[in-house]
């Protein structure tokens, strides 16, 4: 991707061709879908209501056929009673008990011959069976009074009764039965006179039925009770009320047809129904509506054989001849995005070369000329402090040297910052903490003109950076609001933790694995940026400033100590709005791995001849090396120089006084100053090193970040940088 600029968006597709050639071709290609869907809709509407009708039609035949059957059947068993009354007539039940051999054999042998029948019996005034066709001898102790049929004869004066299906006590078998009130010549309750029906005999006949043309059928009481049924349910089923049977036979009690959900299974069925003549019993069929569809549908597709192909034939020929009339424009358009991702990766391509060539310059460039400012720098400090001259002229020739060489060193701190070649001392950060302690610097940076506020997100996650270098993009980006603001505003820093997924990376373009981040946003209400800076802001050396109020490396500092913390940062402005920028840092999932950040009192400048320890110079520059030399002298310290590692080495071995090894980390003769500190360290494992560089790429640094074991003074250093770092270090009192 670019590494400043915003690349020119491409086409997400190819544009549509001209509307005015497109309209006919397009409304063909809907005609030729949507009319035949019409017609087939409608036909098959029509098809639906026929296939209902015909199914109708067929249950109402069947259950006609059923009436014809029940009623046949009910008269044998209305035969079955006259033939027990003419046997039974004027015959006591103990006459009957008396010859109940051959009063059961006669039974036996009328039941032989008719199937639909189970049983006949003959019933006492107290509900003892007193002879049947299959039971014989009865037993004594079998007990029927408590039966409904047995109850409705001894209570009512009902002459005929037609039970529920019920489980016989003297064999292993069900029925339902219809009975017939015995009586004296007195007219007295004598007993009852039952015929046993077997329910299986009606399911096996409703079972024949084509399944195509019946799904159900059954004989069932007025009152809901099923007495027989296909497929069967256990015995002692009753519909409910609500029941569509109930319902309908509540408005037309002889015949009629209706549908609705059954109370037993729960489908959706279409119910025909009859009722007896001479019984209160109905004979009823029914059809699945789901069996009725999967008919019409089967005719339907045949329908769709013919139907399909001749719709997708038309349809792929107005689709043909679409793609013939957008050939050209999809041409047209794919020519279109290959010049603009051409251009966009030319442009990145230039900008990969910029980088690059800011980079090798910068570094080319950095080692020898913060050698220079360090000798400049540290020579007129000195001079400053040993200047007795009583013209003030020379003082401030002296501070004006001093104070271009140091602006001259922040130049090249950025350019490597930008190049992402500064050493950075990754410390475990609490941002939240570091922007509290920034408050009182960021006031006098910016003035009373402009009104700070914080904002921090409670709960941040740590992160690892260095905490200098992010205190350095919050005072420029600052300084920036502050200049985008001449008539005052409002300044906000803002923290919170965030996360960037996949597709804001995808959409953004950002250099970074999609995951959790801490945010920091620096945000002001001043004039903003047009696009056009806003996509050049981070560019060196860009700058809006009058020329020689501003080097144009501000915003790019704050670019390559994000990128070089593998972090993310954006700019949002708009004109008349504000600008905020925002940076993202990587979360520090395991805070242990780094040193802990914290802000340590700076440590107080060590006066003349206050301390007298050896320090051992390794440094190849005369000009630096002298500068140290003098520097380190007047503060009292005894200095040993060395310009190699070889003879540094001799000197440690001759010299064992020496309390500090104080080396360049580039240096001649073969072996650079970490290589010298490895071998320092197995003669003195206790004698501690300061390392100094003015840019280096390996040595002590490793992607951008410096070793954690090592201490580093940055060139250019000033005389009480120098002083400072040196106490530190031999102290052990370094972070």
């Amino acid at each position: 991707m670019p590494f400043f600029t915003v690349p020119p968006k491409l086409p997400s597709s190819a544009p549509a061709p001209d509307g005015r050639a497109e309209r006919p071709l397009r409304l063909l290609m809907v005609a030729s879908v949507v009319l035949p869907l019409i017609i087939f809709s409608i036909a098959g509407w029509i098809s639906y209501n026929q296939h209902m009708a015909d199914a109708t039609d067929r249950l109402q035949r069947t259950v006609a056929t059923m009436q014809e059957h029940a009623i046949k059947v009910f008269e044998t068993f209305a035969i079955s009673e006259r033939y027990m009354e003419e046997m039974f007539n004027d015959v006591s039940a103990a006459e009957i008990a008396e010859s109940e051999e051959e009063y059961s054999v006669r039974l036996r042998n009328f039941t032989h011959s008719l199937p639909q029948l189970r049983d006949l019996w003959v019933i006492d005034a107290d509900g003892r069976p007193l002879v049947s066709g299959t039971v014989y001898p009865m037993p004594r102790n079998l007990a029927l009074a408590d039966r409904d049929y047995f109850r409705a004869h001894l209570n009512g004066n009902d002459e005929t009764y037609i039970s529920d299906v019920v489980e016989a006590r003297a064999a292993n078998t069900n029925f339902f039965a219809i009975t017939r009130k015995r009586l004296t010549s007195a007219g007295k309750f004598d007993g009852v006179y039952l015929v046993s029906i077997a329910p299986e005999y009606f399911t096996q006949y409703y079972s024949e039925f084509p399944r195509s043309d019946v799904t159900v059928a059954g004989l069932t009481r007025a009152d809901g009770t099923t007495l027989a049924r296909f497929p069967a349910t256990p015995a002692g089923t009753r519909a409910p009320a609500e029941s569509p049977i109930m319902r309908a036979i509540a408005v037309a009690p002889e015949r009629g047809v209706t549908s609705g959900t059954s109370s037993i299974d729960g489908s959706k069925r279409i119910l025909a129904y009859r009722k007896l003549p001479t019984q209160d019993v109905y004979v009823y069929a029914a059809i699945d509506e789901a069996t009725i569809r999967a008919d019409w549908m089967k005719d339907m597709s045949a329908h769709l054989v013919f139907g399909i192909p001749a719709t997708l034939t038309m349809l792929a020929l107005a689709m043909m001849t679409l793609r013939h009339t957008r050939r050209e424009s999809y041409a047209y358009a794919q020519l279109r995005e290959e010049t603009a991702r051409r251009a966009a990766t030319e442009q990145a391509l230039r900008q990969a070369q910029k980088m690059e060539a800011v980079g090798r310059l910068t570094g080319g460039i950095a080692h020898d000329f913060n050698n220079l400012l360090t000798a400049i720098i540290g020579n007129v400090e000195l001079a400053t402090r040993r200047n007795n001259a009583t013209d003030e002229r020379v003082a401030r020739s002296l501070g004006a040297i001093r104070q271009a060489s140091m602006r001259a060193a922040t130049l090249v701190q950025r350019l490597l910052t930008f190049s992402r070649q500064h050493p950075q001392e990754i410390k475990a950060v609490d941002i939240n903490r570091l922007v509290g302690e920034m408050s009182e610097l960021l006031h006098r940076s910016i003035g009373e003109t402009v009104v700070v506020e914080t904002v921090l997100s409670s709960g941040l996650w740590k992160t690892a950076i260095d905490p200098n270098q992010l205190e350095n993009a919050i005072l420029n980006l600052a300084v920036n609001a502050r200049d985008a603001m001449p008539k005052g505003g409002r300044l906000t820093i803002e923290t919170s933790n965030a996360y960037l997924d996949e597709a804001y990376v995808a959409r953004s373009g950002a250099e970074v694995k999609p995951g959790q981040f801490v945010l920091v946003a620096v945000s002001d209400t001043g004039e903003g940026m047009p696009p056009e800076v806003r996509d050049k802001a981070f560019e060196p050396f860009f700058t809006t400033k009058a020329a020689g109020a501003g080097s144009g490396l501000g915003l790019s500092m704050v670019y390559g100590f994000v990128k070089q913390s593998n972090g993310h940062v954006q700019i949002y402005s708009e004109l008349g709005q504000g600008t905020s920028i925002k940076m993202y840092f990587p979360r520090l999932s395991d805070p242990a791995a780094f040193p802990a950040w914290e802000v340590a009192d700076a440590p107080a400048m060590p006066r003349s001849g206050e301390h007298n320890e050896c320090i051992l110079l390794v440094e190849d520059d005369e000009d630096v090396s002298r500068f140290v030399i003098d520097a380190l002298s007047d503060i009292g310290y005894r200095v040993e120089h060395a310009e190699t590692a070889a003879r540094a080495l001799e000197i440690l071995k001759s010299v064992p006084q020496i309390a500090l090894l104080f080396t360049d980390v580039i240096l001649p003769g073969g072996m650079n100053g970490r290589e010298l500190a490895n071998e320092v360290k197995k003669l003195r494992p206790k004698l501690p090193v300061l390392f100094a560089t003015g840019y280096t790429r390996n040595a002590i640094i490793h992607h951008g970040r410096l070793d954690t074991d090592v201490d580093l003074l940055t060139k250019p250093f000033t005389t009480d940088a120098l002083a400072r770092k040196v106490r530190q270090v031999i102290d052990g009192k370094t972070a």
